[in-house]
C-alpha cells in the first residue's frame, strides 16, 4: 500500500513498525526501509527482504538524544555532531550491549544519522525515535528515488510505502567510523572528506 506522507501516514507507519512490520519511506538522501531497530524478528525479516548478509543496518534518529539508546557516546562525537548533525553524516560507533547482531552484522558497531529533513525526523519520531533506513532496493540494484521505485522493487512484500516525493539527492550520506578512536572515512558522500578533516582538526585545538 502506498499513501502520501502526512500525519495519517506517520500514525499508520507507527502502528506497522510497532507490530514488527516494514515501512518504505523517503529519507534525507534516498528511499529507505524502516523497521524497529530493537525488534530482532523485524531485523531478520528486513535482511531477508533485502537479500543481504553480513552488512550492518543504518539507523536514523529523531533527536540527538535518541542516539545513546544504540551506543555509549564516544570521543569525537560531540565535535562531529555539533557541526554535522542534523545532516547527512552517518557516524559509526561501538554498539551498546544488547543491540541485536542482526543490526550490527557481528561488527559490534552501529551507524546512526540525525537527518536534517524535518519531515523524515517527524516520521522517525512517530515510530519511537529510532528507525532503520537501509536503502530501499534489493542488493545490487540502484537506490530507490521514489515511492514507485520502492513498490516496483518489493511489490506486496512491504507493509506500507509512504510517498514523500522524489528524492533530489545525488550522493548518499557520508559514513565515518569513530569506534576505534581513529576516525576512518568509510564512504565519502554529501559531507566531504575536507569538511570532516576540518571538523576533526578543530576538535583537537
Amino acid at each position: 500500500m502506498v499513501i502520501p506522507d502526512g500525519q495519517e501516514a506517520r500514525a499508520r507507519a507507527a502502528r506497522v513498525v510497532g507490530a514488527g512490520g516494514v515501512v518504505g519511506f523517503r529519507t534525507d538522501t534516498f528511499y529507505g526501509l524502516g523497521v524497529d531497530p530493537f525488534n530482532r524478528d523485524a531485523l531478520r525479516a528486513l535482511n531477508e527482504l533485502k537479500g543481504r548478509e553480513g552488512k550492518p543496518i543504518l539507523v536514523l534518529v529523531a533527536e540527538r538524544a535518541d542516539a545513546p539508546r544504540l551506543w555509549a557516546t564516544p570521543p569525537l562525537f560531540d565535535a562531529l555532531a555539533a557541526r554535522h548533525w542534523p545532516g547527512a553524516l552517518t557516524i559509526v560507533c561501538a554498539a551498546r550491549p544488547g543491540v541485536h547482531e542482526e543490526l550490527t552484522a557481528g561488527t559490534g558497531t552501529v551507524g546512526v544519522r540525525l537527518p536534517a529533513d524535518e519531515d523524515v525526523r517527524a516520521l522517525v519520531r512517530a515510530c519511537g525515535g529510532a528507525l532503520t533506513a537501509t536503502s530501499a532496493n534489493p542488493s545490487g540494484e540502484p537506490p530507490a528515488r521514489s515511492a514507485a521505485d520502492v513498490e516496483r522493487y518489493f511489490q506486496n512484500r512491504i507493509d506500507l510505502v509512504i510517498d514523500g516525493g522524489e528524492t533530489k539527492a545525488e550522493r548518499p550520506s557520508t559514513v565515518l567510523d569513530i569506534h576505534g578512536g581513529t576516525p576512518v572515512l568509510v564512504r565519502e558522500g554529501v559531507v566531504t572528506r575536507a569538511e570532516i578533516e576540518e571538523t576533526l582538526k578543530n576538535s583537537r585545538r
